[in-house]
Order: structure tokens, then C-alpha cells, then sequence
């Protein structure tokens, strides 16, 4: 009871005490305020009496909580206490108030975020490398340097290829709903292709996001691959030949359509829907230009029952030989998506696919041979093989920028790095072993010149990984010389070994000049 009243006090003395800090109080006021104190005083000096008679025992702990409880009223009366005290709570929630901006900043924006993934994977190699023994921060160590420098953005690259999948998978869903009854292609899930898909993009700032949408053929109709010239290699003026074929059994047991082969015209266009035959081929041929229409004009129409249609503008773009889109969001972020198409070789890897060719026009009903899907195939396959922290992506990323205004194509580069990815130990395309593996790339590119001569990747190649499935037209075949114009026209190899030095002489300037 008396601890209970000896605290009681000490709160009265805290609120009808206040400490005088300044002249504003009257001369009354102040005296009573001074016998209010004495008071209280000594009301306390008779509780801390009360409070003395105890077993002997205890009077050590006691008197110990008495001197604190002594030396905490008289802290109380003084000014300097609370003030100190007001000073610490500001400090304290100024401190957290930035703290938690900090916060919302790192998770404001995708850039942030993948920044600070980087700066994770270079502290990983670095612990990495200072494990096996190497100084990490040797200034010749360019890998760093550029890893900075090229603004390698593989995380923003792998999370927006994943959004374009989704979205044209959903698209893809509407498709298979609306037309579940008619006679054109039956869509397959697309297949993400080129470089955005395989992990590096020669233009970070303008990215296609190209996927190849592969094409079935639909109920009473075949499609039947006529792989072009005999003995012209790679296959560019290949077609796509459709066949009617006879549906009776079909129509006795399931009764869903009419066969196209053995009814009547005029009975087939009373109660059925066109064939494939009438709306996209050219005669017998799948017509390119028309599914590129009639696939972009439905997207059109389609859109709206697209969840993602709630989040991104849509307006479709010029194009001929596929339905490229352009993506825009509320924030003004920009998505540029390619869907091609494609017919499959049997089970392989290789379609014959609508892309364009380098030929100044192009038939509608021609359908080039694509290895796209194989090579995406090989990255990935790649992805898996090298070590952590590869940067056969980053040199493949820093060769392709600086091609720009030279005769060298990024096709002709990619060529000669996945060459380069099976004929060097995959544990040297660490990056400490940048340098080397750029100089690998240089006196690769040299050596072909000089030779007049680049192999195309799939044709004739031992070192194709297993997995990835070829005809055997291809695995048999002689390699293909992707050179092969150099060697037929003189002007054009001195041109194009001009184009190396130049090409030579910007890459030693970026490592060597620009730091």
C-alpha cells in the first residue's frame, strides 16, 4: 500500500510540478507552486520511512529499490531529462520514416529491382572468385566493368518474355473457344524464339518478343510439306500443300461434319462452313499473306476478351508475313510481340515458318525453313551446362551492339558463338576468362573470312546436342556455307574484311578507351 501511494505521489510531482523555464509565472503562482512542493516532499520523505521497517533479509534489495526509485524522482524534476528524451523519440521516428522511403523506393520500379539482383550476382562471383583464389578487384578485370557498363538486364528480359507468353497463351485460349467448330489451322501453344527467348537481345531499348505460333490442319484436311528444290540447302522456297481428305466414317459415327471429298458442293455450302481450301490457301497452297490477315484481324476482334486487354493498349502494326502487335500500359511502358507461323517437319525441331526471306519479293505461298525453335532449344540446353554466372550471354550481347553499321549480321555472330559453346571447355566462359573468350570470337570471325567460310549450325554438325531433334535430311547433309557469297564475289570478301577491322578497332576502343 505504501509503494502504491509513494508512486501515486511521483506522478502528481511530474504533473502539478512542472520545472520553471522561464518568467511567464507571477510571483503567487510561484510560491504556490514552492509549498505544493515542500508538501510533497515531505509526504515522500515519510513514505520512504514506512517503507524502512522490513526482515532483515530483505533490506538490501529494498534499500537498492529505494535509491532508484530516489534517483528516478529526481531525474524527473529535471528539464534536461525530457528534453533529451523528446530529442531521442524525434530522432528515433525520423529514422524510420526514412527507412520505410527506402524501402518503397527499392520496390517502386522493375530497373530497382534487377539492379540490385546484378549487384547480388556480382557479389556471388566475387566470393566466387575470391574462393579459388583471384583478386576481384584487379583493374584488368573487365568482366566487371562491363557487366556494369552493358546494362545487362536478364531479369526485366526473363520476367517481360514470361508476360508476352502469358498473354499470347491466353490469346491463343480464345482462339481454341471461337473456332472450335471451323475448318481453319488449329493453333498450338506458341514457342518463344530468337534472341529475346534465348536470353540476350542485341537492343535492350526497342526488344521484339517474337514467339512461332506452329499450325495444325484442321478435321478433313492434311498438310502435306513440299521442301522445295531437289538439293537446295537450307530450303527457301518450300510449301504447304493442302489435301482434302474423306471424313464418311467420321460422319457416320460422330455426325459433326460432312465430308468434303464425297458430298456436294452445293450441300457442303448450304450446311457447313468453307473449307481450309477456300478461305486461306491459293490454290492447293497454304497462303502466308492470308493467315497473316485473317490471324491479325481476329486478334483485333478478340482482344477485348483477353485479361490482359485491361492493362495494355493494343494496336496492331503493318505486316504482311505475320501479326506483330504493339503493347502500351498505363504507364506508357512499351511491349513489341512478332507471332509468326509455322508447319512442323514431323517431330523435329525445324518448321517451315512464315518469317521473311532476304529475297526482294517473296511468293505468298512459300514457307523457308526455320531453325529458330532448335536454336532457342540449344541456349536453353546451354543454360544449363555452363557454369553459374556464364557470360557467354554478355559476350554474345557485346559483340552483337557494336555490329551496328557493318556488313556482319547478328545471325552470322550467333553462329560462330554456338560453335564456339561446343568446342571450348564450358568452364572458361567465366569472367575471368572474359577477355579471352572476346579474342576467341574475333579470331573465329577472322579465320572464316579468311577462309570464306562460316558452317551453319545444324547442317552436318557432330556437336548438335542430343536433345535437340533434326531430320535426318539435316543430320546427313553437307555443311552449309554461310559465307558462301563472299566466296563467289571478290568485292564483297574485301569488303567485308574491311568491315572486321573496323569491327576490331571499335571493340579494342570499348574495352581499352572507354573505361
Amino acid at each position: 500500500m505504501a509503494a502504491t501511494k509513494f508512486l501515486t505521489l511521483l506522478v502528481q510531482s511530474m504533473i502539478q510540478h512542472p520545472q520553471m523555464v522561464g518568467d511567464e509565472l507571477d510571483e503567487a503562482t510561484r510560491e504556490r507552486m514552492q509549498q505544493r512542493a515542500v508538501q510533497l516532499s515531505q509526504e515522500m520523505s515519510q513514505l520512504l520511512q514506512e517503507l524502512e521497517p522490513r526482515p532483515q533479509e530483505q533490506r538490501p534489495q529494498e534499500q537498492s529499490g529505494v535509491a532508484w526509485g530516489a534517483l528516478l524522482f529526481a531525474a524527473l524534476q529535471q528539464w534536461q531529462f525530457w528534453a533529451v528524451a523528446g530529442v531521442l523519440v524525434l530522432l528515433f521516428g525520423l529514422c524510420w520514416r526514412l527507412r520505410k522511403r527506402s524501402q518503397e523506393v527499392d520496390s517502386s520500379g522493375e530497373e530497382e529491382s534487377s539492379s540490385s539482383n546484378t549487384e547480388q550476382e556480382e557479389e556471388d562471383e566475387q566470393e566466387e572468385e575470391e574462393s579459388e583464389g583471384e583478386d576481384p578487384d584487379d583493374e584488368r578485370d573487365l568482366g566487371r566493368i562491363f557487366a556494369k557498363r552493358i546494362q545487362w538486364l536478364v531479369q526485366n528480359l526473363a520476367s517481360r518474355s514470361q508476360v508476352v507468353e502469358e498473354l499470347v497463351d491466353d490469346l491463343l485460349r480464345v482462339f481454341k473457344m471461337l473456332l472450335s467448330d471451323s475448318f481453319f489451322p488449329v493453333l498450338k501453344p506458341a514457342i518463344g524464339v530468337g534472341s529475346a527467348f534465348e536470353g540476350w537481345s542485341p537492343r535492350e531499348d526497342d526488344v521484339v518478343y517474337r514467339l512461332l505460333v506452329p499450325l495444325k490442319s484442321p478435321r478433313g484436311h492434311a498438310f502435306h510439306l513440299e521442301l522445295g528444290s531437289a538439293g537446295r540447302i537450307p530450303v527457301k522456297d518450300s510449301c504447304v500443300r493442302v489435301v482434302l481428305e474423306c471424313t464418311c466414317r467420321r460422319e457416320q459415327l460422330v455426325g459433326d461434319m460432312l465430308c468434303f471429298v464425297h458430298n456436294p458442293e452445293e450441300e457442303l455450302r448450304r450446311n457447313q462452313d468453307p473449307s481450309l481450301l477456300s478461305t486461306l490457301c491459293t490454290g492447293s497452297y497454304l497462303d502466308v499473306e492470308k493467315t497473316a490477315l485473317w490471324f491479325q484481324n481476329f486478334v483485333k476482334s478478340a482482344w477485348v476478351l483477353v485479361p490482359q486487354s485491361r492493362h495494355y493498349n493494343m494496336e496492331a502494326l503493318p505486316s504482311s508475313r505475320s501479326c506483330k502487335l504493339q503493347l502500351m500500359n498505363a504507364s506508357r511502358r512499351t511491349l513489341f510481340v512478332e507471332m509468326m507461323f509455322g508447319v512442323q517437319q514431323g517431330d523435329s525441331d525445324i518448321f517451315l515458318s512464315s518469317q521473311n526471306t532476304e529475297a526482294i519479293f517473296t511468293p505468298s505461298t512459300t514457307w523457308p525453313e526455320s531453325y529458330a525453335v532448335a536454336e532457342v532449344k540449344f541456349f536453353r540446353h546451354m543454360a544449363r551446362q555452363v557454369p553459374a554466372n556464364s557470360f557467354h550471354l554478355k559476350c554474345l550481347q557485346l559483340c552483337a551492339r557494336i555490329l551496328v553499321g557493318t556488313g556482319f549480321s547478328t545471325y552470322a555472330l550467333k553462329t560462330a558463338v554456338m560453335h564456339l559453346l561446343t568446342t571450348t571447355p564450358l568452364s572458361g566462359w567465366r569472367r575471368r576468362d572474359f577477355l579471352l573468350r572476346l579474342e576467341d570470337i574475333m579470331r573465329y570471325l577472322r579465320c572464316c573470312l579468311e577462309e570464306k567460310r562460316l558452317n551453319h549450325f545444324f547442317f552436318g554438325n557432330e556437336n548438335v546436342p542430343e536433345e535437340i531433334i533434326l531430320p535426318p535430311a539435316l543430320q546427313t547433309s553437307e555443311p552449309f556455307n554461310l559465307f558462301q557469297r563472299l566466296a563467289q564475289d571478290p568485292d564483297a570478301h574485301a569488303e567485308a574484311l574491311r568491315d572486321f577491322d573496323e569491327l576490331h578497332d571499335r571493340l579494342t576502343r570499348l574495352l581499352f578507351y572507354s573505361r
